[in-house]
């Protein structure tokens, strides 16, 4: 209880402390969080799919919807939340994921910025036995100005704050991003969460620029436990999301 309260007060003391201008975008790539921010007084909406490919002999799929929300709060902060629901037959699970991040550093000229954030996971049901815990991060990114189509980098740690004996894996790794314009709007894109825990994935993919600053990306994404034999069939899934930056 007393590490959910720290967390806590931490994502409250950096939602209020505050000012200045921001730059509009999505907040992530696939998994991994982005350097961008959403601007003052704009909001982003996303819908997130992932259905399991393959399943396990025998098993039953599993679904995962995420719908996300974030909003622009000025000083290149955005506040948000998830509301992902895990469905196979018979059974639901869903949490709830409220996060804030922070660009506190940014050079167009140079095509570099740096990010902080955080994010809290908690169970809408079936809550006993499962523990509240937070991720914190921080990142760094780099993008290429030379030339039409640069692409940008994006690396950096995280950690997970509580958790308790629940969470199965490593607390603490690295996030890497790239993402590669090939058109005026389109790009391949790949990110990858270190680790065999909840967030372990490597998820490679294309994105699309819209109309109404919309955004489309599609991928695949690849369990970091999922190469041995026994789960190389499990934990794996296409990962389809559509975006709106309003």
């Amino acid at each position: 209880m007393k590490n959910y309260r720290v967390f806590l007060g931490l994502f409250v003391a950096l939602l209020f402390a505050l000012s200045g201008p921001a730059a509009m975008a999505q907040s992530t790539i696939f998994n991994i969080p982005s350097t961008d921010t959403v601007a003052k007084a704009k909001g982003y909406v996303e819908f997130d799919f992932l259905p399991q490919m393959p399943t396990a002999d025998g098993a039953n799929r599993l679904y995962i919807y995420n719908p996300r929300v974030v909003a622009g709060v000025g000083g290149n902060v955005e506040i948000g939340a998830n509301f992902a629901t895990y469905h196979t037959t018979g059974v639901t699970n869903a949490y709830f994921q409220p996060n804030i991040k922070w660009k506190f550093f940014n050079n167009d000229d140079k095509g570099l910025a740096a990010s902080g954030g955080a994010i809290m996971f908690t169970p809408l049901n079936h809550r006993e036995g499962v523990d509240t815990y937070g991720m914190v991060y921080g990142n760094f990114s780099k993008k290429v100005k030379s030339g039409n189509y640069g692409p940008r980098v994006t690396a950096g740690p995280y950690g997970i704050v509580s958790g308790g004996s629940d969470f199965i894996g490593p607390k603490s790794g690295v996030i890497l991003g790239y993402e590669q314009p090939v058109a005026s709007k389109a790009s391949i894109v790949a990110d990858w969460f270190s680790g065999k825990n909840g967030f372990g994935y490597f998820t490679p993919g294309v994105s699309f620029t819209l109309p109404a600053n919309g955004l489309l990306n599609i991928g695949y994404s690849i369990g970091n436990d999922s190469w041995a034999d026994s789960n190389a069939t499990k934990n794996r899934f296409l990962f389809v999301y559509y975006g709106v930056t309003f």
